[in-house]
């Protein structure tokens, strides 16, 4: 579904990620562990096509389709979403009126606004998010948390082929963690895909990866099953380099 193919990602002119291969099968769930500083967001932005993010070499292949050259939301269209590590405030726009018009642009034809209701109700109870938050600003005033369950709401509204999760565990505490990872465990179907990037292991035992992979210095140094995820909270980064 998606394929990393020796990729090089330059930032302000200084190579962050050098030469990494990664792929991430249909159905299957992925994730990326690493320090900081080891490049895994800026991984995540360059797939997404961040225009801050320089593609030197290398190429991002979205379900056989190469989307290395496309716009964000030309990748967006396409079948990929990303949920950021820190969800940008948006004031002036309504979580209703941001949510309907991003599906919109993803669709054919506008979604009828009783389907629309019947949609957002429904994937707002996975995520215990009051109804009255669809008439908020997009993350203006939010909490950490409810940036990230908010993040997840887009996740179940768009519906994309494949997902990459920036740290979406990042300041949750246990609650809001489980409501998070029941949110995305909604969203996986055999024919979905998701790239979890995160610290620490604590996640994976809500979201049960197929394959995990360590991630140190912008390149990709070991790979295994969840059992790797045990190592490294034993051992440490440390470990890795």
């Amino acid at each position: 579904m998606l394929q990393i193919e020796k990729l090089h990602v330059n930032v302000e002119g200084k190579e962050i990620v050098k030469g990494l291969s990664l792929g991430v099968k249909e159905g299957e769930t992925a994730a990326i562990m690493g320090p900081n500083g080891s490049g895994k967001s800026t991984l995540s932005q360059a797939i997404m096509g961040h225009p801050g993010y320089e593609i030197t070499k290398g190429r991002v292949i979205l379900d056989g389709k190469d989307i290395t050259e496309m716009e964000p939301n030309e990748r967006s269209i396409a079948g990929l979403f990303l949920s950021f590590q820190y969800p940008l405030d948006i004031p002036g726009v309504s979580v209703n009126n941001f949510l309907r018009t991003a599906l919109n642009a993803r669709r054919k034809s506008p979604i009828p606004l009783p389907e629309f209701k019947k949609l957002i109700k429904k994937q707002m109870e996975t995520l215990k998010i009051d109804p009255l938050f669809l008439q908020r600003y997009v993350n203006d005033g939010f909490s950490g948390g409810e940036k990230k369950r908010m993040e997840i709401l887009q996740l179940l509204t768009l519906d994309p082929t494949t997902a990459i999760l920036d740290e979406t565990d990042s300041g949750l505490d246990i609650d809001a963690l489980k409501i998070v990872a029941k949110g995305i465990n909604t969203f996986k179907t055999e024919k979905k895909s998701v790239l979890l990037i995160t610290h620490y292991q604590r996640i994976l035992s809500y979201i049960i990866p197929d394959t995990i992979h360590v991630m140190v210095d912008g390149r990709i140094v070991k790979s295994g099953g969840k059992e790797l995820a045990e190592h490294l909270e034993e051992h440490g980064y440390e470990w890795a380099r």
